[in-house]
């Protein structure tokens, strides 16, 4: 069968075979009433349908009636809940199952029904699970999507050669997505199959399956990967949406033409010459007294990793988008800015000496720009009139130059204290960015007690920030404290904070 239209070969597939033979199969009236299938013409190959049915039947997942597997008849509800219970490996999940009103409790479907409701993955309404109801192309990316704990983008990615946003999904197509999302699932025994380094701090590293939540952690990454030549691992390595198991893995500065080697778990891995390319940044310029950033754009064809990453493909609503594995979309290659965490430049100021500037975390990123910040160490600003220069062993800057400006403090208007450990900050207006990110406050009491009180990273919503105690200390119930700004990025006037 030629590759042109699987919805439609679904529907004449089931009219030839007769209703009565298939379990579950739609009537020629039924097929009738369906959804125009022209707008989701399958480019799905009889060949990848076909191994898809045959590895899922031999695992036990799918099955077929009277010798026939209905490759092309709809995905009912009930199917879908049997198949995605047993692929994914479900029977060990602790939620108690849902109680379904419209179902039979003898049902061959009931359990699995029952549990993947109570699991949240399937939806029953009012206990209404409608079991002989058809799976739409939506609903099985969001079922598939929350039982494998991926982000639905990639899921339909995954479906590419069938989807359609009013189409159903035939026993076929949800055979394939399903053993393609099996590959999917993490594994602590993830093997690497690929290294290659994409630019000076960045290395493209693919497994055979997904990294569990746990090997992903930077603190466990940071035992698992390791280099020679006195690379290092800088930040947690990232899944790239629509992929099945390559991730962004930010490193330190490589020395380009170095080969460098990657241990993973104590066996060697794979090897990469160091890459000379550097990320091209557009320009740099001052956001407060001791803070500058540094743009880049996407239209010149750089791209933040926060964009492209499975983790936050979900936050970042029509922002996110997938980078095949060339780095590519919609005919563009792109340049990719990893973590920038520990990352750093000089800022040398006209006819002075260079000084070091740090990342300002979880500010590369923000409000729908790619400018991450940097500032200058503790104590020390930028010289109004004074034109400084960004240079970097990790970036190009086109527009490298600034000069310095007066900039006036942020203005506290209140603070409120949230709970024991945790004040909630607002200023005078939106300061428009993360201009709270590595801030502190000072809260006084009467006898001179003094507790400090340091920025909840990515806490900021709107002109408000939330701050928590440090060093294990705690707000006393019924004491005013005096608050203030530690150093000089903002002014308070008479602002006090009491727990009730």
């Amino acid at each position: 069968m030629n590759p042109i239209s699987r919805k439609v070969a679904a529907i004449l597939t089931i009219a030839a075979l007769g209703s009565a033979s298939l379990p579950n199969a739609v009537s020629n009236v039924q097929a009738a009433n369906q959804p125009s299938p022209s707008a989701a013409a399958s480019q799905l190959s009889d060949q990848a349908i076909q191994a898809a049915v045959k590895e899922l039947h031999k695992l036990g997942i799918m099955q077929g009636y009277l010798n026939q597997m209905n490759e092309y008849n709809q995905t009912s509800r009930a199917e879908l809940a049997k198949l995605v219970y047993k692929a994914f490996d479900l029977e060990d999940k602790a939620d108690e199952p849902a109680e379904l009103t419209d179902v039979n409790a003898n049902a061959w479907y009931y359990d699995y029904a029952a549990k993947l409701v109570g699991l949240g993955i399937m939806e029953a309404e009012n206990g209404i699970f409608n079991p002989q109801g058809k799976v739409t192309d939506a609903e099985l990316a969001q079922v598939v999507s929350k039982a494998l704990e991926r982000d639905a983008k990639s899921v339909q990615y995954w479906m590419a050669a069938f989807y359609s946003a009013s189409g159903s999904a035939s026993r076929g197509e949800t055979a394939y997505l399903i053993q393609t999302a099996r590959k999917a699932i993490p594994s602590e025994h993830a093997k690497i199959t690929s290294v290659r380094a994409l630019n000076a701090i960045t290395m493209i590293v693919t497994f055979d399956k997904p990294l569990t939540a746990a090997d992903e952690g930077f603190a466990i990454a940071k035992e698992n990967f390791s280099f020679d030549n006195d690379l290092t691992l800088t930040n947690m390595p990232r899944l790239k949406t629509g992929s099945i198991a390559t991730y962004i893995v930010p490193t330190s500065v490589q020395q380009a033409g170095t080969t460098y080697t990657l241990t993973y778990k104590s066996k060697k891995a794979g090897s990469t010459l160091g890459s000379a390319a550097k990320v091209n940044m557009t320009a740099a310029s001052q956001v407060t007294s001791d803070t500058f950033e540094l743009e880049s754009l996407k239209v010149n064809g750089v791209v933040d990793y926060g964009y492209i990453i499975s983790a936050y493909s979900g936050g970042r609503g029509a922002n996110a988008f997938i980078l095949n594995d060339r780095e590519q979309a919609n005919g563009t290659t792109y340049q990719i800015i990893p973590s920038m965490q520990a990352r750093q430049v000089l800022l040398t100021p006209e006819n002075g000496s260079p000084i070091m500037a740090k990342y300002v975390p979880f500010t590369q990123s923000t409000d729908g720009k790619q400018e991450p910040k940097f500032r200058l160490p503790e104590g020390q600003t930028l010289t109004p009139g004074v034109k400084y220069t960004v240079t970097s062993d990790w970036a190009n800057i086109s527009s490298s130059s600034f000069v310095a400006k007066k900039f006036e403090p942020l203005q506290i208007k209140s603070v409120e204290a949230m709970s024991e450990t945790s004040i909630q900050v607002t200023l005078a207006q939106d300061p428009g960015d993360e201009l709270f990110s590595g801030r502190s406050m000072v809260l006084t009491a009467p006898n001179g007690d003094k507790l400090l009180a340091t920025y909840k990273y990515s806490s900021r919503k709107g002109a408000v920030g939330v701050f928590d105690i440090a060093d294990n200390g705690t707000i006393q119930a019924g004491t005013t404290y005096t608050v203030a700004p530690a150093d000089e990025w903002a002014t308070a006037s008479a602002v006090t904070v009491t727990m009730e």
